[in-house]
C-alpha cells in the first residue's frame, strides 16, 4: 500500500466525523470532586504527630572502638574535659541495646525532650559498639546514628565516649543546654553568697 491508497483510507474513515462544539477538553476521572482541604489537614496532622526531626537517611559509620566526641561552640573547655572524664554525676540514662535503628531514634528524640522537661544536664545513652554484627556494613549502625543524631539536637551542648566503667565505647555522656529554670536557679545560689 502506497500514501495515497493510505491518505484515501484514512479519508473514507473519518469521512461521517464531525468536529466537536467546546472548545477545551477535560481529561480527568468523572467522580466526586476531590477534598484538598481535607487532605491538607491531615497532612498537618501527620507532620504534627511526627514532631522528631532526627534524620533517617545517610548516615556517616563509625567503627565500633571509634571515640564520640563533640563540643559545641561556647561550650568551656574545662566542662568538656570533665564531661569527657565521666566526672559530672549521671541525671539519666537511656540504654538502646537490642533496638532498631527507627526505634533508637524515637528514643534518643524523646529521651532529649525528657531532659529538658526535668531540669537534666548530663546523661548517659548506652548505643553498644555493634562489633558483633557478623555482615560488616550494618556495624556500629546505631552508633554512627547517635553521633549524628545528638549534633542535630539544638539541645545537646556537648557528648564523649563513656570511661570505661560506664560502659566504654558503647555508651556516650551527653550535656544537655541549661533550662531557664536552671539558669534562674544558678543566677539566686551566686546572688545569696
Amino acid at each position: 500500500m502506497n500514501d495515497e491508497d493510505e491518505m484515501s483510507l484514512f479519508a473514507q474513515e473519518v469521512a461521517g466525523i464531525k468536529p466537536l462544539k467546546k472548545s477545551e477538553v477535560y481529561l480527568g476521572k468523572k467522580g466526586p470532586q476531590v477534598d484538598f482541604s481535607a487532605r491538607q489537614k491531615a497532612a498537618l496532622i501527620a507532620k504534627e504527630a511526627d514532631r522528631n526531626h532526627l534524620s533517617q537517611d545517610y548516615v556517616e559509620k563509625v567503627e565500633p572502638n571509634d571515640v564520640l566526641e563533640y563540643k559545641r561552640s561556647g561550650v568551656q573547655d574545662g566542662v568538656f574535659k570533665r564531661l569527657r572524664q565521666g566526672k559530672y554525676g549521671i541525671e539519666a540514662r537511656l540504654d538502646l541495646h537490642r533496638h532498631t535503628v527507627a526505634q533508637a531514634r524515637e528514643q534518643v528524640y524523646q529521651f532529649a525532650d525528657d531532659c529538658m522537661r526535668n531540669d537534666i544536664r548530663v546523661a548517659i545513652i548506652v548505643h553498644g559498639k555493634g562489633d558483633r554484627t557478623p555482615d560488616p556494613e550494618i556495624r556500629a549502625m546505631i552508633k554512627s546514628h547517635i553521633n549524628k543524631w545528638l549534633r542535630e539536637l539544638d539541645v545537646v551542648m556537648a557528648f564523649h565516649s563513656a570511661q570505661r566503667h560506664h560502659g566504654g565505647l558503647g555508651a556516650v555522656y551527653v550535656l544537655f543546654k541549661k533550662t531557664e529554670k536552671a539558669r534562674l536557679d544558678d543566677w539566686e545560689k551566686h546572688q545569696k553568697r
